[in-house]
């Protein structure tokens, strides 16, 4: 029989290429640096090369070690899965769910959804890491999250995908902009308008809708926002106009604010917010279970249109 290497060997390897330092890797191991340390000279005996290159200053992980990595964290991630499937057995809706979420969905959803899953799920737990859609889906991938609630939409290969609820966008501008007594507004007037945007690396900016496709080339390119936040405080400043998700407008972004939120008439493009987790997840049935929840509670909850002038906000 071939001697195969253990689970607690592939650990130390993962946390050492992670760290790429034997303290830091002990550490996330909760063990000792000299075990850690003979743990990973036996992986390479039993591989019969090198997996990391040691200095006084630094550590590298070797071609080989680096292919070895990648397995690691499947085997590892399947092995979590057989015990996933015991736990989910015995009590279901009840442990820890590493949830990523992206910061234009996060601060305008979770403080009224949070609440009601903890309500219907009491036993459930939530840990959230806030980032951008490309940074979560690694994470994703290489199983430091379990589940995204992330904007679609987005390249999601290997992914199984949940739509939650449409998110459409809507233009905001202000009384020097001339359009904020307008009750709508078509798209043919938003490609006049000085339209300012989010960086090109951010999430609403990748999403390719149709809608901020025919204007990608109209857009101010003196500026371009970090957060929604900013965008609203450029366009009370009168540098220029915006769209924005009307999740965030629900949400009050808007408040105190002499901007205005305006539907766009016809189909100008919504962004689906969805749950995504890996195909594989062992945790599938329980993460359909979060999502007919969410999406059964956003129906309600976003029944009544979102309110639109600065007067009614306050």
């Amino acid at each position: 029989m071939v001697p195969l290497p253990s689970l607690r060997q592939l650990r130390y390897l993962v946390a050492l290429a992670d760290t790429l330092h034997f303290g830091k890797a002990a550490d996330a191991c909760a063990v000792t640096q000299s075990t850690l340390s003979s743990g990973i000279r036996e992986l390479e005996t039993l591989l019969g090369v090198p997996v990391a290159e040691r200095t006084k200053r630094s550590v590298l992980i070797t071609p080989l070690g680096k292919q070895v990595v990648d397995r690691a964290r499947r085997l590892l991630q399947d092995a979590e899965a057989i015990v996933e499937l015991g736990n989910d057995a015995a009590r279901p809706m009840s442990r820890l769910i590493e949830l990523g979420v992206i910061p234009t969905i996060g601060p305008f959803l979770l403080p009224r959804l949070l609440p009601q899953i903890n309500a219907r799920f009491p036993e459930l737990k939530l840990a959230l890491r806030e980032d951008r859609t490309e940074a979560l889906l690694e994470r994703l991938a290489d199983g430091r999250l379990d589940l995204l609630l992330m904007a679609l939409p987005y390249a999601t290969e290997g992914c199984e995908v949940f739509p939650l609820f449409a998110d459409p966008y809507v233009f905001a501008c202000t009384t020097a902009n001339g359009h904020s007594t307008s009750d709508s507004i078509g798209v043919d007037e938003i490609e006049r308008a000085p339209l300012l945007l989010l960086e090109r690396d951010h999430c609403l900016h990748s999403h390719a809708l149709p809608l901020l496709e025919s204007m990608a080339g109209k857009a101010q390119n003196s500026f371009s926002a970090t957060s929604l936040h900013t965008l609203v405080a450029m366009v009370a400043e009168g540098m220029g106009t915006t769209l924005l998700p009307q999740l965030a407008v629900r949400a009050g972004i808007l408040q105190s604010s002499s901007v205005t939120a305006i539907p766009v008439e016809g189909e100008a493009g919504a962004r689906i917010v969805s749950f995504v987790w890996r195909k594989q997840s062992s945790r599938a049935d329980e993460f359909r279970k979060l999502g007919a929840f969410v999406r059964e509670w956003a129906a309600l909850e976003f029944a009544a249109p979102p309110t639109n002038s600065p007067a009614s906000q306050t």
